[in-house]
This record gives structure tokens, sequence and C-alpha cells, in this order.
């Protein structure tokens, strides 16, 4: 198993290509250990107060680790992560931001710095002072190159990238659309807890070290990012269909439309059976509504309820 150590420029990026030169190659079902700095890079630091935010520069957020090439994707493909890991740093920081948010302007800036131990997280001065914040990691952005073109980091796009899905925790499976040979797998954003929609902007950002495994799905042809996840909070795991689009409402119906596809290739179910099932039992939630211009909605769906099928 690899360790990649994303504390070191060489192994970051800050642009979605799939010219980049890949950092590290693997193979079809090797694990990794990544390590990855929290979405300001390296930039914000224990004792900072809110005047040190105007400092920083915004194109080093949410730098990604990679990319990492998998030996045997190919176009058409799927690559399939499972997210075997996350141990999470000592402390964390979140902020109100001007120029982010779904209340964006509204407030002055706000930096809050908050210590994470026991699988807890609490703030170190007088700001939520007393609440505890259970610590539920997960990566904000994993993604692969895209088919042609570059893309800054912040927007989702159809391959992944800051989708900012709380889904994305220890056993997790996330299926990403393979678009060039090699795939380009790139990870970055880990957070402690983020709530659906993350509405500031910031979750309680962190660095990690993330352990992973490859597979590469052959011929799957999806179009957009899918995830088998577990809930905690729920007694069955889920299958995820995420749509990500500049209109809330579009990416609704592509968040519906990919779980007839994958209902369909998957469980034989015809799309009028998997329109229905979604309807009964399937729920739609705001993943990511500030990474402005695009949108995360996912749909979910109990496994237990699927698996039945092939039974």
């Amino acid at each position: 198993m690899i360790t990649i150590d994303g504390t070191r420029e060489e192994n970051l990026h800050y642009r979605w290509s799939p010219n980049l030169r890949p950092i590290a190659s693997v193979r079809d079902g090797d694990e990794v250990t990544v390590i990855i700095p929290d979405s300001s890079t390296m930039q914000i630091r224990p004792g900072m107060t809110a005047e040190d935010l105007a400092k920083l520069d915004s194109s080093k957020f949410d730098a990604a680790v990679g990319p990492i090439y998998v030996e045997g994707a190919e176009p058409g493909d799927a690559l399939a992560v499972d997210i075997l890991d996350i141990e999470v740093g000592d402390w964390g920081w979140s902020a109100i931001l001007g120029f982010i948010g779904l209340l964006k302007g509204r407030f002055r800036d706000l930096l809050i710095h908050w210590r994470i131990s026991n699988g807890y997280a609490e703030t170190t001065g007088d700001f939520l002072k007393g609440i505890k914040i259970p610590v539920k990691p997960f990566l904000g952005v994993i993604g692969v190159a895209p088919r042609e073109g570059e893309f800054e980091m912040i927007p989702p796009q159809y391959f992944g990238g800051n989708m900012d899905n709380k889904l994305h925790g220890v056993g997790a499976r996330v299926y990403l659309p393979v678009n060039v040979r090699g795939a380009l797998l790139s990870l970055a954003d880990p957070h402690a807890s983020q709530g659906d929609g993350e509405v500031t902007g910031t979750a309680i950002e962190t660095s990690a070290t993330v352990r992973i495994r490859v597979n590469v799905i052959k011929g799957l042809g999806i179009r957009r990012p899918f995830t088998v996840a577990s809930i905690k909070d729920e007694p069955t795991n889920v299958i995820a269909t995420m749509g990500i689009s500049s209109d809330l409402y579009q990416a609704a119906r592509d968040a519906l439309e990919d779980m007839l596809t994958i209902l369909s290739k998957l469980y034989g179910l015809t799309p009028e059976e998997g329109y229905v099932l979604s309807s009964v039992i399937g729920n739609l939630r705001i993943s990511e509504i500030v990474d402005e211009p695009n949108y995360v909605v996912t749909l979910t769906i109990p496994r237990s309820i699927i698996e039945r099928i092939r039974q």
C-alpha cells in the first residue's frame, strides 16, 4: 500500500484537467493512504482571527491531492472508490465569509476554531460555548478528470469534485464516471462534520489521513457519480444518486433520472418501477447549495428494499 502526502506542494493541483501529470499509479484493487490538508490548503492555522481571512489566497482553496492513475480504467468504465478509514486532525475551523454562503453578505467575516477529540468537536472560545458536535468525517471533494477542458476546484461537475456530500464517509463506495484513461482520481476537503447544504460555505474544516481502495467497474457507463453508503441514524445502507446542476430543480431531475438508470442496470427494474419506488421510499436532500454556480441534490433509496429483488 502506498502513502501520498498532500502536505507537499508537488502532490497538489488547483484545477480539474485531463492533462494533469499523475503523481502516483495504482492497480485495480489497490489500497492507498492519502494525507489531505484542510480546505484552506494549510493557510488557516490555530490562533488566526477573522482579520486574517482577508489575507488568504482563495485560488488555493480546496487544493486536491492527486491525480492518481488507476491502471485498467478506460472511458466508459466506472471507478469505485471505497472509503475505508478517515482519521481527522485534532483541530478544525469554520467561517462566515462574505463571498460565499446562502446568506452571503449579511454577516461580517467570522473565524471559529474547533478542538477535536474523543469523537466530538468543541469551539475554543465563547462562540457556541458548551456545544459538542459529534464527529462524522467525510470527504468533501472526490473526483476524476473531465473528458476535456479545465475547471475550477470549487463548483462540482459531472465528474464529481466538490460535492460536499456527507454520505462520503467511512463505509461509502463512491462510483465515478471514467472519462480518460487511468481515471485520474483526486481527493480533497476533509470535514469533521457538516449539515446537508453546508449553508455558510464551510463545515468543520480539518485535515485528515484517509485510506481508500479503488476498483475498476468495466463498462458501467454512468453519467454522474453515485454512491452506496451507510447512514448511522438509519438501520440500512442506501443507494444515492447525485444530480449536479446550476438549477436545483434540474439537479433533482438528474438525480432521479440517474436512479432510474441504476435501478435498471443493476436490479432490472423498469423505468416506471423505479419512478414509483423513488416516490414511495426515496428521499431527496440538498447536499450542497453554496458552491455556485452548481448545486448537488441527492436521492437516496434504502438498499435493503432493492436487495429483496435479487432474492
